[in-house]
């Protein structure tokens, strides 16, 4: 969605919100989560601290974007594994798989967003709902269940533990742990 920003003639010209976010992904990746400000978020795009604002109305406004297209952008990844998998725990493998996935430059880039948006009161809220939203779709009910609640809970562990590099690994530990979590979910080829 772009939006309009007037230039100094009074002619609008338009801003590209999903640039001014990589733009903000940037600073953070750069600078950490102390240094998102929108006059940073403004120099990276190239563009006026009111041309940001305008775009999101303040520093929360911009949190909030910001998490909406990364919850939005796993969101439809995990939606395209689950299409190609059958059974009731397809949510729990693809997002397993998900997270099995990802690369170090996404890791690194959620690890810098995740440490900036928890420092909100409200992006904490809308974060805690996202991840409930998953886990009130498992059914713990069974032994299945709690499996698949586990391997929900081990997956995002070691994505947290490799992307903040609190745990260092080869690819192939990476993978064979991945494989052990695949093997708490039925039907789920390690």
């Amino acid at each position: 969605m772009e939006t309009k920003e007037r230039s100094g003639l009074g002619r609008p010209r338009s801003i590209d919100r999903n640039k001014v976010l990589d733009a903000a992904e940037a600073v953070v990746a750069r600078t950490g989560p102390a240094g998102l400000t929108i006059d940073a978020v403004a120099k990276e795009a190239g563009i006026t601290k009111g041309g940001v604002q305008y775009c999101f109305g303040s520093k929360d406004g911009l949190l909030k974007a910001m998490l909406e297209r990364w919850t939005a952008g796993f969101d439809a990844e995990v939606a395209r594994i689950a299409a190609k998998q059958p059974g009731p725990l397809a949510m729990v493998r693809a997002y397993v798989e998900a997270n099995r996935h990802t690369d170090e430059k996404d890791a690194s880039r959620s690890a810098a967003m995740l440490a900036t948006l928890i420092q909100s009161p409200d992006q904490l809220a809308d974060t805690r709902a996202w991840y409930r939203r998953y886990l009130t779709a498992i059914d713990p009910s069974s032994p299945e269940g709690r499996n698949a609640r586990l391997a929900f809970l081990a997956s995002e562990g070691l994505f947290f533990l490799h992307s903040f590099q609190f745990v260092q690994m080869t690819e192939a530990e990476w993978q064979e742990i991945f494989e052990d979590i695949m093997r708490l979910l039925p039907d789920s080829p390690a």
